[in-house]
C-alpha cells in the first residue's frame, strides 16, 4: 500500500485505563475481528495477562479502515503496557510508530505512569493524540481530566478526545482522527531494504519469531537477509502481519510493521534493537536502535529438581529472546545447587517471569530474595559490582557500599499526604518536592533506595491511598550509606539463600522476621536446633527450636530418685554428641517460606 496510506500508532497510558478494551472496540469498528470471535482483551494472549487484567506484552495488529471519504488506510495498532516495570515494552513500541493514542482515565486523571509514558511519546517525536476513557461510568469527572492535562501533561484541552471503549461511545470519531493527525511514515532517506525488530518470540516448530517495523526497501519469503549485530545471514522462511493472529503474505514494504521468520534455531542469535536487511540490496548502516537497558533488580533463580537444570536453562534462554530486559547467568549455591542469577526491571518482572517459568515451560523453581547492584568500595582503591550478598568481600577490607537510589513521582489524594511521606521516611527516603496537580492531588517527589521499594512499598502506597495513589520512578545515581550483610545461621553453619545486604539499623527486625519463619517451617529434630541472625560475628537475633524427647522416665513407677537423674543424664550426653555430628535438613518448604516476598506485610 503507499505510504500517505499507512498509519503506525500505539496506545499508551498508566495501568489499568482501558488500553486492550479500547483496543477491542478499534478491532471491532474496523471489521478486523468478526463478531463472533470477538473477546475481551482479546490481544492480551497470555493467561497471565487475563488473569491479572494487565498486558505484559506489546501486542501488534493490522486494521483495514475506510474513512469518511471513501479511502482505505492501513492501521498498524500497537497495545502496549502501563506498569512502569514494563515501560521498556513502551520504548520499542514507541520505536515503530508515528502517532500515539493517550489515555486518560475520566474517573482517575492524570497518573504517574501517564506522565512517563508521555514523556517517552514526545522524545520519540511522535503525534500524541489524548483520549478520555471510561466516560461513561457514573464517577468521571472530565473537567479534572482537562485541568490536569493541561497543568501536568501541558496538553490544551482542545485536543482531547471523549470516547467508551465500553460502550464504543466516540470511537468512530477517533478512527477518523487517526487518519487526520498521525503523520504517515516518512519516505526513506537511505537506499537499501532496512527494518527494526521491536519485538521477538520462540516458535517450538517455526524456530524464531521476529517482530519488525520495515523503514526502507522490501523483505520477501525466500530472500535473504543479514543481521547487523553479528553478520549472520539467513534465508525468510516466511513473512507476514498480524491481523491479530499471524497471517503470511508475499511481501514486507517500507513503512509496514509485520513479522519475519528467518531460518535460525537459536534463541541467541537475535537481539532485538538489531536491523534486517537483504543481502541483495543492503542498506549501508544499521538504523538507529532501542537504548541498552538493564536490570536493577537480581534474583536467584533454581530448579526444586536438580535434574531439571538443563531444561531451565533452556527454558529461560526462549524467555530472553522474547523480554530483552531479562538477564541471567548461570550460578550455584551450597543450599540450592545449581541455578541462575536472574536480572529484572522490578518486582512485578520478576513475578511474572517466575510464573512463566512455572505454566509456559513447566519448571518447578525457587527464587532467592532479590537484590540490587552495590557499588563497594575496597580500601585498596577497587570497586566491585555485587548483586549477590553471598559475592559480598570481606568487611574488614570495604571501605565503603554504595546502594542504587531512584527519585519517585508519587500521585496521591491530598488526604493521604502525611502518611505516604511517613511511609517514605520509614523506608529511609527524603520527600524533595511536592507539587499540586489540582484541588484534590499533589504529586510527591521522594529520593528513596531502590532495595527499600521492592518488597512492599507499592502494596502499602495502594492500602494506605485507598487504592487511588500510584508511582513512576527513575534510577538516580548512587549513595553511600551503613549496609552489612545479614547472614542467617541454622546450627551454626550460615545459609547463602537467606543471606541479604540490609541498612545497619533494619538489620535486627529483617533478621528476627526470618528467624521467627523458619522456626516455624523446620520441623523439630533429636536435639536443639538454634536460628541466628548474624552481622559480621554479632548475633543480632535468635530463635530457638526445642529437641524431641523421648520419655525416658516411663518405665519408673517409683524408687529412688537418683535412678531418674541417672536415664536424664545420660539422655543429656546423648544429646549434646549427637548436637555435634547431627545436620539439619532444611525443607523446601522453608525456602519458599522466607523468600516469599509478600509474607513481609502479614507479620
Amino acid at each position: 500500500m503507499d505510504l500517505k496510506h499507512i498509519r503506525n500508532f500505539c496506545i499508551i497510558a498508566h495501568i489499568d485505563h482501558g488500553k486492550s478494551t479500547l483496543a477491542d472496540r478499534l478491532l471491532e469498528y474496523t471489521h478486523t475481528v468478526a463478531e463472533r470471535d470477538l473477546t475481551e482483551q482479546l490481544l492480551d494472549g497470555m493467561d497471565l495477562e487475563r488473569e491479572r487484567g494487565i498486558t505484559i506484552k506489546s501486542h501488534p495488529v493490522r486494521m483495514r479502515y475506510t474513512s469518511a471519504a471513501g479511502e482505505c488506510f492501513d492501521f498498524n495498532l500497537i497495545d502496549t503496557p502501563g506498569h512502569v516495570d514494563f515501560s521498556y515494552e513502551v520504548s520499542r513500541s514507541l520505536g515503530a510508530c508515528e502517532g500515539a493514542i493517550l489515555l486518560i482515565d475520566a474517573t482517575q486523571g492524570v497518573q504517574a505512569q501517564t506522565v512517563a509514558n508521555v514523556g517517552l511519546a514526545f522524545q520519540a517525536k511522535l503525534k500524541v493524540i489524548p483520549v478520555i476513557n471510561k466516560i461513561d461510568l457514573p464517577a468521571a469527572d472530565l473537567d479534572l481530566c482537562y485541568e490536569q492535562m493541561e497543568e501536568v501533561l501541558a496538553i490544551p484541552r482542545e485536543e482531547a478526545l471523549t470516547v467508551s471503549g465500553k460502550t464504543g461511545e466516540g470511537v468512530p470519531a477517533l478512527l477518523e482522527e487517526v487518519v487526520k493527525r498521525v503523520p504517515p511514515p516518512a519516505a526513506p532517506a537511505y537506499k537499501g531494504a532496512a527494518a527494526v525488530i521491536f519485538d521477538s518470540n520462540y516458535d517450538a516448530f517455526r524456530g524464531v519469531v521476529t517482530y519488525v517495523r520495515v523503514f526502507g526497501g522490501e523483505f520477501r519469503r525466500g530472500s535473504r537477509v543479514r543481521l547487523f549485530s553479528n553478520g549472520i545471514e539467513s534465508e525468510i522462511k516466511e513473512v507476514g502481519f498480524f491481523g491479530p493472529e499471524m497471517k503470511a503474505c508475499d511481501v514486507l514494504c517500507e513503512g509496514e510493521v509485520g513479522y519475519l521468520i528467518p531460518n535460525i534455531k537459536s534463541a541467541s542469535e537475535t537481539r532485538i534493537g538489531d536491523t534486517v536487511t537483504d543481502v541483495k540490496n543492503p542498506c549501508v548502516k544499521a538504523l538507529p536502535g532501542f537504548r541498552e537497558v538493564h536490570p536493577m533488580v537480581f534474583s536467584g533463580i533454581y530448579p526444586i529438581d536438580t535434574a531439571d537444570y538443563d531444561q531451565l536453562k533452556a527454558s529461560v534462554g526462549k524467555l530472553q529472546l522474547n523480554d530483552a530486559a531479562f538477564f541471567y547467568q548461570a550460578e550455584s549455591s551450597a543450599a540450592l545447587g545449581f541455578g541462575f542469577r536472574c536480572g529484572f526491571l522490578g518486582l512485578l518482572h520478576m513475578e511474572i517471569i517466575q510464573e512463566r517459568l512455572r505454566r509456559e515451560y513447566n519448571m518447578d523453581i525457587i527464587a532467592t530474595y532479590p537484590s540490587v547492584i552495590y557499588h563497594v568500595f575496597l580500601k585498596n582503591g577497587t570497586e566491585v559490582d555485587v548483586d549477590n550478598p553471598v559475592h559480598l568481600p570481606d568487611p574488614t577490607s570495604i571501605e565503603r557500599i554504595e546502594e542504587p537510589m531512584i527519585d519517585a513521582r508519587i500521585m496521591i489524594p491530598t488526604d493521604y499526604i502525611g502518611d505516604v511521606m511517613n511511609l517514605v521516611m520509614g523506608k529511609r527516603g527524603v520527600c524533595t518536592q511536592t507539587d499540586s496537580v489540582d484541588a484534590k492531588h499533589v504529586i510527591i517527589t521522594a529520593h528513596l533506595p531502590m532495595h527499600e521499594i521492592l518488597i512492599d512499598f507499592h502494596d502499602k502506597l495502594k492500602s494506605i491511598t485507598r487504592g487511588y495513589g500510584s508511582m513512576d520512578y527513575e534510577h538516580a545515581g548512587y549513595h553511600a550509606d551503613k549496609l552489612v550483610k545479614l547472614d542467617i545461621l541454622v546450627n551454626g553453619e550460615p545459609v547463602d539463600a537467606f543471606s541479604s545486604i540490609v541498612h545497619i539499623d533494619s538489620a535486627p527486625v529483617r533478621g528476627r522476621q526470618i528467624a521467627e519463619r523458619l522456626k516455624d517451617v523446620i520441623p523439630a529434630q533429636m536435639f536443639q536446633i538454634a536460628i541466628q541472625a548474624a552481622v559480621g560475628g554479632k548475633v543480632v537475633a535468635r530463635e530457638t527450636i526445642r529437641q524431641l524427647r523421648k520419655n525416658v522416665l516411663a518405665k519408673c513407677y517409683g524408687g529412688d530418685i537418683t535412678r531418674k537423674r541417672k536415664l536424664l543424664e545420660k539422655q543429656k550426653e546423648g544429646k549434646k554428641r549427637m548436637k555435634l555430628i547431627g545436620q539439619v535438613n532444611i525443607p523446601q518448604e522453608a525456602f519458599v517460606a522466607v523468600l516469599r516476598s509478600t509474607d513481609d506485610d502479614k507479620k
